[in-house]
């Protein structure tokens, strides 16, 4: 391996780790922060109230990146974008799901899977903070 593939390699690298380290942050946040509305009682059903029920569950995992990204001292830019890709997937989905295209099942797995594409496109944007030097 030459030098300059060294670097290269260690620096996407770092970028896979934190990508991971984003999606773990965002588990954290949605069942730690779940399991809490629930034993509050709190909790909202995503079959009977699909869009209140994905909002707060998105929120809960924009906290967990959010307190991650912020120990790992990342702007609030960047952790802003990070929180946006939760958000994001519902703005074409809800209504689809108003006009009786799609059900709060279908939302919620087309959602969750549209996360992990989305935060990868954040995190791509600013390649040089993922993937510089660890945090």
């Amino acid at each position: 391996m030459t030098t300059t593939t060294a670097p290269q390699g260690r620096r996407w690298g770092r970028f896979a780790l934190h990508y991971v380290e984003m999606i773990i942050a965002m588990f954290v946040g949605m069942f730690a922060l779940g399991a809490l509305l629930d034993v509050l009682g709190l909790s909202v059903s995503h079959r009977e109230y699909p869009e209140l029920g994905y909002l707060i569950m998105a929120f809960n995992m924009s906290v967990g990146m959010t307190v991650w990204m912020r120990i790992r001292r990342h702007g609030w830019a960047s952790t802003l974008e990070m929180c946006a890709a939760m958000f994001v997937p519902v703005v074409p989905l809800f209504p689809m799901l108003w006009f009786g295209v799609i059900d709060g099942d279908v939302l919620m797995m087309v959602a969750h899977v549209a996360m992990f594409p989305l935060m990868l496109a954040a995190m791509l944007r600013r390649l040089d903070e993922y993937a510089g030097c660890a945090h």
